[in-house]
């Protein structure tokens, strides 16, 4: 229970990696406010949390939208009084080869995934500063670094957020807050259940440990950099990959 009565927002806290995360910080002791598109989407993962005797707010809106962000983050501190963590974790992708893709499929995912991000990371920077602290945690992806055809848009966005998280942990480290990205490879997740399965067995020839990995692989790792021994770490992108991104 290293994470007993910390607030944490978590973003695409429905399914996938962002339930994962939300539950896994609720059994460490957190205070989880679950962000989505729809708040009916919440209710297995509130339930789920509420089953744990955990805390569990339902919140609901859409990150590429700036008064998302605000009133999510507003919403926090008026039920506990402060938020220690962010999480952000949701995202959407528009796959299609570059000469195929057009510019409103490209300016979606830069606006959801990347001034997504944003919007809540200037969200969360007022309150942290008052408190003197903070734990940021961006969901990267291991294509920002090796890149992946037909997610020209994605990769870009994604390895956009590398970038913001190393120019914010320098600005915000004197206050004591943490920024880092989280880029998980090829997990097991509803999404990549879709994908075919000769595309599934080239991902998997390429991936060292030779298994996709878990939502739970990639929230244990969320987890460290949102406690006590994670203090210390700022500024840096974490692969949790099973070895993919080595070739």
């Amino acid at each position: 229970m290293d994470l007993q009565d910390q607030t944490v927002l978590v973003t695409g806290a429905s399914r996938g990696i962002g339930r994962a995360i939300a539950i896994s910080l609720a059994k460490r002791g957190a205070k989880v406010a679950g962000l989505a598109t729809k708040v009916a989407n919440l209710e297995g993962v509130g339930a789920d949390i509420a089953a744990l005797g955990g805390s569990f707010l339902a919140l609901e809106g859409d990150i590429s939208d700036p008064a998302t962000a605000t009133n999510a983050v507003a919403a926090v501190v008026s039920e506990w009084g402060r938020i220690d963590g962010l999480v952000a974790n949701a995202g959407i992708t528009r796959d299609n080869l570059l000469l195929r893709m057009n510019a409103e499929d490209f300016d979606n995912v830069i606006q959801t995934n990347l001034a997504g991000s944003f919007h809540l990371l200037k969200a969360v920077t007022k309150p942290m500063m008052k408190q003197k602290g903070g734990r940021v945690v961006f969901l990267g992806s291991v294509v920002a670094s090796i890149g992946n055809p037909g997610q020209a848009n994605y990769c870009a966005a994604k390895a956009g957020l590398h970038g913001l998280a190393r120019s914010a942990a320098i600005e915000l480290g004197s206050r004591g807050i943490t920024v880092n990205v989280v880029a998980p490879g090829f997990i097991a997740t509803d999404m990549t259940e879709e994908l075919p399965e000769a595309a599934r067995a080239a991902m998997m020839a390429k991936i060292a440990l030779r298994r996709p990995g878990t939502p739970e692989d990639v929230s244990g790792l969320v987890g460290f950099l949102l406690g006590p021994n994670g203090g210390y770490v700022t500024g840096q992108v974490l692969l949790v990959d099973g070895g993919l991104s080595l070739g």
